[in-house]
């Protein structure tokens, strides 16, 4: 079992910054697939950017490559996102999820079974 709290989301205007940060409880002693992902309204959950833990392999969706930056603090058990260049496209439900461990990290829902409950993101133009 792992748990999962999000935090550091907000409103920021377009061109702006924003990082995201989640911590993790329980069973934090092994290697996990660690992912970001959103949910805008009316649109289905995606992918954003994923790290294997194990060996801090990282994965970005197209949307978000070149802008956004995944990083994990073992010591702290926190995983973070760091977002530049945001854009008014960006706005969503950001949540942070856990999945057994797979270098190559998936950014499929379905392969996640730990979820945060989310922190909101809202760019303006």
């Amino acid at each position: 079992q792992v748990q999962l709290v999000e935090s550091g989301g907000g409103s920021v205007q377009a061109g702006g910054s924003l990082k995201l940060s989640c911590g993790a409880s329980g069973h934090t002693d092994r290697s996990y697939c660690m992912g970001w992902f959103r949910q805008a309204p009316g649109k289905e959950r995606e992918g954003v950017a994923s790290i294997y833990t194990g060996a801090g392999y990282s994965y970005f969706a197209d949307s978000v490559k070149g802008r956004f930056t995944i990083s994990q603090d073992n010591a702290k058990n926190t995983l973070y996102l760091q977002m530049n260049s945001l854009k008014p496209e960006d706005t969503a439900m950001y949540y942070c999820a856990a999945a057994p461990p797979d270098e190559f990290c998936p950014l499929t829902v379905s392969e996640y079974n730990y979820w945060g409950q989310g922190t909101q993101v809202t760019v303006s133009s």
